[in-house]
């Protein structure tokens, strides 16, 4: 491990235009639950797509039943070690800026400015029929107390759902483009806790990796793009980044 550490710094240092790319595996080390583990949140309910939220007012209800339970998990997580890092790296110019599969927003709590949210942010909500957005707190409270879905406070009458891609939705067109685009150019890419296999989102390490970049790997398990990795560096994701940062 200590030789792909010092490489991989090596590589940061040279780097002209690298990418982190970060998925669950950085957010656990903060306490959130793997919400699709057996007992989790979504292993207790089905699935509620998108299509349904938008007809159903019973499927708006559960819908909004599941994410205020997975919100009481996670509000109080804070960034750890991983997080912090990759926002000094930002500050230090040695990265571009974060592309991330994670909905918690701790790497913007961290500090970092540059983030591409691929799955959207469960920090907000947003009116499917206004566009407003708003913080996500206080309409977790309310259907908390009352049981009711939130109105858009805005329209009135909006269809208010967190500001997250659902099932069957697709990712937000523009943060998807400028990620494309991160990665085209990219001379490096830094993988942090993904398992890569959930596409669109692993294409983007896999097509840094076609147009020439070097492709570092770091997660506790074995991942969908392990055979075309430069360097895999297998365990805990804030300590690995921890670690090359004292070998910069």
């Amino acid at each position: 491990m200590t030789s792909g550490i010092k490489l991989t710094a090596l590589w940061l240092r040279r780097a002209k235009s690298a990418v982190v790319f970060t998925g669950a595996g950085i957010s656990t080390e903060s306490g959130i639950p793997d919400f699709r583990s057996p007992g989790g949140v979504w292993s207790k309910y089905r699935t509620v797509y998108f299509d349904e939220f938008c007809e159903s007012p019973a499927a708006r209800h559960e819908y909004w039943a599941q994410k205020t339970e997975a919100h009481v998990e996670f509000a109080a997580a804070e960034p750890n070690t991983g997080h912090r890092t990759i926002a000094k790296w930002e500050a230090q110019d040695r990265i571009r800026g974060v592309i991330t599969q994670n909905i918690d927003g701790l790497h913007k709590l961290a500090g970092s400015q540059d983030v591409l949210e691929l799955h959207g942010t469960a920090r907000e909500v947003s009116c499917l029929d206004c566009n407003a957005r708003f913080p996500v707190d206080p309409f977790v409270e309310q259907f908390r107390a009352t049981s009711v879905v939130p109105p858009c406070p805005d329209c009135r009458e909006g269809r208010l759902k967190h500001a997250t891609v659902s099932f069957g939705q697709m990712l937000p067109e523009q943060t998807l483009h400028r990620a494309q685009r991160w990665c085209e150019e990219a001379d490096l890419v830094i993988s942090v806790g993904s398992s890569l296999v959930v596409y669109p989102a692993a294409g983007l390490p896999e097509l840094a990796k076609r147009r020439g970049a070097k492709l570092v790997i770091i997660n506790r398990d074995e991942t969908g793009l392990d055979a075309i990795a430069d360097m895999l560096i297998e365990g805990s994701c804030g300590e690995a980044l921890e670690a090359i940062d004292a070998a910069l």
